[in-house]
C-alpha cells in the first residue's frame, strides 16, 4: 500500500511569524497560500505544512498521487482504496473519505499514542 507524499503538518498560531522562523532554519515556501492560513515549505527532502487555525494538533499527513516535490504521479493508490484495506484490517476511523466519489478526497485516523494521521488526495 502506497500512502503517498509524507509530511508533518502544524498548527500554528501565526502562519505570517512561523513562516518566518522556519525560513530562518533554511525552508522555502513550495505551496500554500498565505492568505487562506495555510502554507508548504520545504528544506531539501524534508516537508512541512503550517496551519493556522484549520487544526487543532500536529498531524501527520500523506498525499497520496503526489511524489515528494508535490507532482502528480501518474499511478497512485487512490485514498479510497487506501481507506478500504485499513477498514479490512480493523482501524477505526475519526473522518472517511466518501467512497462513492473520485478526485480529492480524505480521511483521518488516530494512531495508538494518539497522534493524528491524515491521507489528503488533491487530484
Amino acid at each position: 500500500m502506497q500512502l503517498g507524499n509524507f509530511s508533518l503538518s502544524l498548527a500554528v498560531k501565526d502562519i505570517a511569524v512561523s513562516k518566518a522562523f522556519y525560513e530562518k532554519l533554511g525552508f522555502r515556501q513550495v505551496g500554500g497560500n498565505q492568505d487562506q492560513n495555510w502554507l508548504v515549505m520545504k528544506n531539501h527532502s524534508t516537508k512541512i505544512g503550517l496551519f493556522q487555525g484549520m487544526f487543532e494538533t500536529n498531524m501527520l499527513t500523506f498525499n497520496p498521487g503526489w511524489d515528494e516535490d508535490a507532482q502528480d504521479l501518474e499511478n497512485f493508490t487512490d485514498v479510497r482504496d487506501v481507506q478500504k484495506a485499513l477498514k479490512t484490517a480493523g482501524i477505526a476511523f475519526d473522518t472517511e473519505a466518501d467512497e462513492s466519489t473520485s478526485g480529492p478526497a480524505h480521511f483521518i485516523i488516530t494512531d495508538p499514542d494518539g497522534n493524528p494521521i491524515m491521507l489528503d488526495q488533491h487530484r
